[in-house]
């Protein structure tokens, strides 16, 4: 009877809150489709992407930067983050173009200090820079090395922005082609939409805060007065740290978008692993005692309906077969936003079950010192 209980019901009653409140986030209706209205007056801005070992893509991402139709002043930062392959010298390439005149820049990335991750790092040096002889801008375009652009995405980002909004970000499509992404990236932002609810987030009322680092522009004054970069400059999960600290300054908007493609493929399910172990125990503080509740809570949130589904009986099984229906349907608006079969929705219980291995396989990373690898960096817990 409390088995009934505790692996039908619970899940039941957790899907339902999550079906019907919970800011509706699995609907999707943050998108930047909807037209906002442009500025009389078009602020500066300034691109600072952060980049290391990225020869692969840094020429479509940078080409994408500089093809925006922004119409005011913009100027772009790439900071080369140590890199140990040809990143900086593919971008120089496109430096010393005729046709991209003074908006591309290209600096050598200093050593990171103690205290420092690398990527924010990489982010204090471009804002630095860019703040230098007096030309300080108005907006700082945070912008990952695989991300790129459509043309009028700055042009929207700005005119979202208006003149209040500290923050505007925007989750960018992520790569979707190969059979371990059909499996476990539409997953990804629908856990992550779950954890920061995007109504929650642009709600001035609402004490959530994330961003999405592949696309985050920043108002310069606001970021100023929330400490710069250097106030976030250990936090692995960096997005959300300054959603944060930028939430405390005015309101923040995140949405999903098709302007924003990620050029980074995740062929196999190691690459998406290894994206989700980075940063996983970092979301959880590192705690053991919070890790053990979140494993706990993915198991009665997605196995247990299934176990319940397929091997009980009476009420309970109903229970179980409800709940799994009802997570299916959720799924459904992601999986039509990368295109995908809505018999997938019927596997989210099993890539639930691989989403906590992950977790579990990072805090098991971080206690043997190889937390938040990223690029050939260990850099979890570096806190200063």
């Amino acid at each position: 009877m409390i088995a009934g209980i505790l692996f039908g019901f619970v899940p039941l009653a957790i899907w339902l809150y999550l079906l019907l409140f919970h800011r509706g986030f699995w609907r999707l209706r943050e998108r930047d489709t909807l037209p906002v209205t442009e500025p009389e007056f078009w602020p500066s801005v300034v691109a600072v992407v952060p980049a290391r070992n990225e020869a692969d893509v840094i020429q479509r991402s940078i080409a994408s930067l500089i093809a925006q139709d922004y119409p005011g002043d913009f100027r772009i930062l790439l900071v080369d983050d140590q890199s140990e392959d040809s990143t900086g010298d593919l971008a120089r390439a496109l430096q010393i173009s005729a046709l991209n005149g003074d908006r591309l820049t290209v600096l050598t990335g200093a050593p990171r200090p103690p205290g420092w991750t690398g990527k924010l790092w990489a982010l204090q040096q471009g804002s630095e820079q860019a703040a230098k002889n007096n030309t300080s801008p108005d907006f700082l375009w945070f912008t990952d090395a695989d991300i790129a652009h459509a043309p009028d995405n700055l042009r929207n980002l700005v005119a979202r922005a208006g003149k209040d909004k500290a923050l505007v970000s925007l989750m960018a499509r992520l790569s979707c082609k190969t059979h371990a992404e059909h499996f476990l990236i539409p997953a990804f932002v629908f856990f992550f939409d779950m954890l920061f609810p995007f109504g929650a987030v642009n709600d001035p009322a609402d004490k959530t805060a994330a961003a999405a680092g592949g696309c985050m522009l920043a108002r310069r004054t606001a970021l100023e007065a929330a400490g710069g970069i250097k106030a976030i400059r250990y936090n692995i999960i960096d997005d959300c740290a300054l959603g944060r600290v930028m939430k405390a300054q005015g309101p923040i908007w995140l949405g999903l978008t098709d302007r924003a493609v990620s050029l980074r493929p995740y062929e196999h399910i190691a690459d998406i692993r290894h994206m989700i172990t980075r940063s996983a125990f970092a979301q959880l503080n590192y705690s053991p005692l919070i890790l053990l509740a979140t494993l706990l809570g993915l198991f009665i949130v997605y196995i247990a309906p299934v176990m319940t589904a397929l091997f009980a009986w009476g009420i309970s099984q109903l229970a179980g077969w409800f709940a799994w229906i009802i997570m299916a349907i959720m799924f459904q608006p992601m999986l039509r936003f990368y295109r995908l079969s809505p018999l997938w929705g019927l596997a989210l219980p099993l890539i639930g079950a691989f989403y906590a291995a992950f977790t579990l396989e990072s805090a098991i990373q971080y206690w043997s010192g190889k937390g938040g690898m990223w690029k050939g960096r260990s850099q979890a817990g570096e806190q200063a």
